[in-house]
């Protein structure tokens, strides 16, 4: 089966020339909202290293999870492009998810250590780099600091 033979995926349906860094709404379905936490340019030669992704899943993941936002986050991982990563919520807004996700990012700077890095916590507890997510927090935090 080809794949012009499939129905073309929303996320790929995006005009990927035009999307910016920054914080994106995606679809909304059965009240679950997908956002698109763009850290980095669409195809700009810049990615986020596979280890500093890993490690950024778990510190936003866990970070968000322990904030008064808990029990509106669905999902946090990251995209295949090595570009940004999706976080699925219920009930929250634009301005209120770019708040939370910026007082995230904040929380994510202050780790010494990546949470669930421990080989009894990870299926690939050897790929993380602490140093190079901050980086990218850090990168991002700007980024998200620019918008409001």
């Amino acid at each position: 089966m080809k794949a012009d033979d499939m129905e073309k995926i929303p996320s790929f349906s995006l005009d990927h020339d035009e999307l910016k860094k920054g914080l994106h709404k995606g679809m909304v379905c059965r009240g679950v909202t997908t956002w698109d936490l763009r850290f980095k340019t669409p195809n700009g030669g810049d990615y986020i290293s596979p280890k500093a992704l890993h490690s950024v899943e778990h510190m936003l993941a866990t970070v968000l999870r322990n904030s008064d936002k808990k029990d509106d986050i669905i999902y946090f991982g990251p995209m295949g492009c090595r570009t940004g990563f999706y976080l699925l919520t219920v009930d929250m807004d634009y301005t209120e998810t770019l708040a939370l996700v910026k007082d995230c990012l904040r929380r994510a700077l202050a780790l010494t250590e990546v949470p669930g890095s421990a080989k009894k916590e990870c299926g690939n507890y050897l790929e993380h780099d602490l140093q190079g997510a901050l980086k990218e927090c850090a990168d991002y935090l700007q980024v998200l600091e620019a918008l409001s």
